[in-house]
């Protein structure tokens, strides 16, 4: 029996206590090695119940299929031995059964429990916050992390990132002020930290704070682009800056060279990020050559429809801005399979009966250039399509849609009324006044079209001189 960096009892030897040490020091900071370290933990001692749990979680964090199957092997040896396990240990393998078995969000219940009588369980702390970012739970998100500070020190080696995890949930709740300050002390602790660099970067975007995002991304460039599995997000977000700044070159320019290249590998996690930045500028009729297709090839190499319907989305939109729609009306027939015939116990299930397939529905209309169905599709669903994951930042993507929407359909009333909503929270966005402008001109306020252009403009050069001093 050993005893963790956080002082927790584990089943194993010395030198497999030392690697899961090791390997939790790498997840924090979202590093490659993570995948050595744990198995590394496992090699030194099979027994080590958290080693095994520790590698099923990473395999079923990726939201692939593929990955239950390479969680199963982790555990094996381990789940039939249950009895000779702590009590956390044993809650663990309770977790990691209920993801293996599609209940993804079971398994974020677990380890909440987890973390209510072990709230310096890191593991359980992390997984747990990553199950309420795929499930779109954003009070979860905030409160799990919140619940667990009175257990940690700011001298406990890993405090920066509790609050780093906390800083992130804080800005999902709209917290923003809260957040800003919590991540700049997870990232005065660790300037590595990059989901505390990663909490920053939606604060500033979601205030529409983007000079200074811009700027911040840039002073901290060396500690968030390379090393680790965050890079392409955190490259993802830096291209939504510089379209806001109207730099489409700068943008595709990131996306070449870190969202989706040649090199890369069919990683869906990556994917998304690849996928949402070309269908905002597929929305706005921007030609990105030959990118589409190759995003549509990977998507239709690793997808497994309805098992996690946020990459179901993104996969719609891949299939659409390719141009091929008889690809996405066949992926919309296997979701609706799903949600007939599927195992509704599952969270998969849940998610796309509720979320998943009206969207993609909606985005396949959009293709069609049916545009009053595509309002018919996505407003109903549209305050609950959280509930299929990704962050408010991810999830814009479908407000975009529905705004294209009403504007071509045409129903100006409608856009202007989810215009005035951007603007009530986000007034200094260069999208939403160039949508402003679109909207106004529908309605024939050509004065109106004139000075929102005009605003947005302005803001657009704000963002350019930030990025370029």
């Amino acid at each position: 029996m050993g005893t963790d960096m956080q002082g927790l009892s584990l089943t194993g030897s010395k030198e497999a206590t030392i690697n899961y040490d090791l390997a939790m020091g790498h997840l924090v900071r979202f590093q490659i090695e993570v995948v050595e370290a744990q198995a590394s933990a496992r090699a030194a001692d099979p027994e080590c119940a958290m080693a095994g749990v520790f590698g099923a979680y990473l395999s079923l964090m990726s939201t692939e299929a593929t990955g239950v199957a390479d969680a199963r092997d982790a555990l094996a040896g381990i789940e039939g031995e249950p009895a000779a396990l702590t009590p956390r240990e044993q809650a663990h393998l309770e977790a990691a059964g209920r993801w293996l078995a599609g209940d993804m969000a079971g398994a974020g219940a677990t380890l909440a429990e987890i973390s209510l009588r072990w709230p310096r369980d890191l593991l359980a702390l992390v997984v747990g916050h990553q199950i309420d970012f795929f499930t779109g739970d954003a009070v979860s998100l905030r409160d799990r992390i919140g619940r667990a500070l009175w257990a940690w020190r700011p001298d406990d080696r890993n405090f920066g990132f509790i609050q780093g995890m906390y800083a992130f949930g804080l800005e999902e709740c709209n917290h923003y002020g809260l957040s800003e300050e919590m991540a700049q002390r997870a990232i005065d602790m660790n300037p590595d930290d990059v989901w505390g660099i990663h909490a920053m970067v939606h604060t500033y975007e979601m205030q529409g704070r983007i000079p200074e995002g811009v700027r911040f991304m840039r002073d901290s460039e060396a500690d968030w682009s390379t090393g680790n599995f965050l890079n392409v997000h955190n490259s993802w977000h830096h291209a939504l800056y510089l379209l806001q700044g109207g730099d489409l070159s700068g943008a595709l320019a990131i996306y070449d060279r870190v969202l989706h290249h040649d090199g890369s590998e069919d990683v869906a996690l990556e994917l998304v990020d690849a996928t949402a930045l070309l269908w905002r500028l597929h929305l706005e009729g921007r030609a990105v050559d030959g990118r589409w297709r190759l995003l549509a090839d990977a998507w239709a190499r690793l997808l497994t429809p309805g098992y996690y319907p946020f990459n179901d989305m993104h996969a719609t939109m891949a299939f659409i801005g390719a141009g091929d729609l008889e690809r996405a009306r066949d992926l919309v027939a296997d979701l609706e399979a799903v949600v007939e015939k599927g195992d509704r116990e599952t969270t998969g299930w849940v998610m796309t009966s509720r979320v998943g397939l009206p969207v993609c529905r909606s985005l396949v209309a959009f293709g069609d250039g049916v545009y009053e169905q595509v309002l018919h599709e996505l407003w109903p669903v549209r305050t609950r399509i959280h509930e299929f994951g990704g962050s408010h930042a991810q999830r814009d993507a479908m407000e975009r849609t529905l705004l294209e929407a009403a504007i071509r359909a045409p129903r100006p009333d409608f856009a202007r009324a989810l215009v005035n909503e951007r603007l009530g929270v986000r007034e200094s966005s260069t999208y939403t006044w160039s949508k402003y402008a679109e909207a106004l001109a529908g309605q024939g306020d050509e004065s109106g079209a004139s000075a929102a252009t005009k605003r947005a403009v302005l803001l657009a050069d704000e963002i350019l001189a930030s990025a370029k001093a």
